[in-house]
């Protein structure tokens, strides 16, 4: 797994990280937005925020007098393509496993 690679899933990790990117996949939101329901306050969520940013998960821009985070396509996109491999290599394992065991209980 390349470093990068690492380091975004390691950020994963933590629940709080978690929660606050299943809120930004509907779209973009200021820090308050985000840290509304969440058991932390807003300065934690903030760090989190420099964390995920600084792992490439997302990205924050200026609107008017804010800031607005918002996802990262390239580096959720990056895990994405991680995953997908992941999955895929494990299917296949299972499927020769499978095929194996198969071939040796018909004989």
């Amino acid at each position: 797994m390349k470093t990068n690679l690492k380091i975004r899933v390691q950020a994963l990790g933590d629940p709080t990280r978690m929660a606050i990117l299943e809120r930004l996949r509907r779209g973009p939101l200021a820090v308050g937005e985000i840290a509304r329901g969440l058991p932390v306050t807003r300065s934690a969520v903030s760090q989190h925020l420099k964390v995920l940013k600084d792992v490439g998960l997302v990205r924050r821009e200026r609107a008017a007098n804010r800031s607005l985070y918002r996802l990262d396509a390239e580096g959720i996109a990056g895990l994405r393509d991680y995953f997908e491999r992941f999955w895929q290599e494990s299917l296949q394992a299972f499927k020769q496993t499978a095929e194996r065991s198969r071939k040796e209980q018909s004989r």
